[in-house]
């Protein structure tokens, strides 16, 4: 759902765009808007549709729920539990859960590939700034590429930050991403720890991504708070211009 903070964006892809973007066919897009797991395009002149954010959103869900092996119908019993007014933020927010529980996915992919996963054409630069992040790497004539990670890499080659924050913002969430983890396998193994070894698998599968969930949450509105706090103090008198130096 949209946060007081985040506007929805007005629809401007057409549906070739947007079929595109998300590195499936203009006949995928119908098919899934027929079905109803895509909600309709906003007409415009000539009663052209145009697309939105959250329909690139819902549909990299859908894809990502296929990835993982669900049927058409599970999708749609999935898609008809959320709230229908989710954001693209909020949809990537549950992709990225359904995707935790999947191994890792990296694959192989040529230079043509690697701009259509990306779902748009990426520069040398660009390229080089992904493999800096460790989302792709060069290999042979091709690219190695985490497949889960591609499309937040391409989307965080838009953010205005220096490519030294970027990485430092990195290596801040893996340190202390490493030591949730590490702190929550000690309490799932003392909680579990005369249980078997089928069980302690069951559990962990079923913890998994409401684990993942919980994290996400709370990183969210941790960072929304700290956000408010450093832009309220910046409003406060005798303060300058947000984001000024001190």
């Amino acid at each position: 759902m949209t946060t007081e903070t985040e506007q929805p964006t007005a629809p401007t892809l057409t549906i070739d765009e947007l079929a595109a973007r998300a590195g499936v066919t203009v006949r995928t897009v119908r098919f899934y808007g027929t079905r109803g797991l895509l909600p309709p395009p906003v007409l415009g002149p000539r009663r052209v549709g145009h697309y939105g954010p959250e329909h690139l959103g819902r549909l990299e869900l859908i894809e990502e729920l296929q990835h993982q092996g669900m049927t058409l119908a599970a999708i749609e019993r999935h898609l008809r539990q959320l709230p229908p007014d989710l954001s693209a933020r909020d949809l990537a927010l549950h992709r990225a859960v359904v995707a935790s529980g999947a191994p890792e996915a990296v694959e192989t992919v040529d230079r043509e590939d690697l701009d259509r996963r990306a779902g748009r054409t990426l520069s040398e630069e660009d390229v080089a700034r992904l493999a800096a992040m460790d989302v792709v790497a060069p290999d042979g004539d091709g690219f190695r590429v985490d497949a889960g990670l591609l499309r937040l890499g391409a989307e965080l080659l838009d953010v205005p930050l220096s490519q030294e924050t970027v990485l430092a913002a990195r290596a801040a969430l893996v340190e202390h991403g490493r030591a949730a983890a590490q702190e929550m396998s000690r309490l799932l193994r003392e909680a579990v720890a005369d249980r078997g070894t089928q069980d302690v698998k069951s559990l962990s599968a079923h913890m998994h991504p409401l684990v993942v969930q919980a994290l996400l949450t709370s990183f969210q509105r941790s960072l929304r708070q700290e956000l408010r706090g450093w832009l309220d103090e910046g409003r406060s008198p005798g303060a300058g211009p947000a984001g000024s130096g001190r």
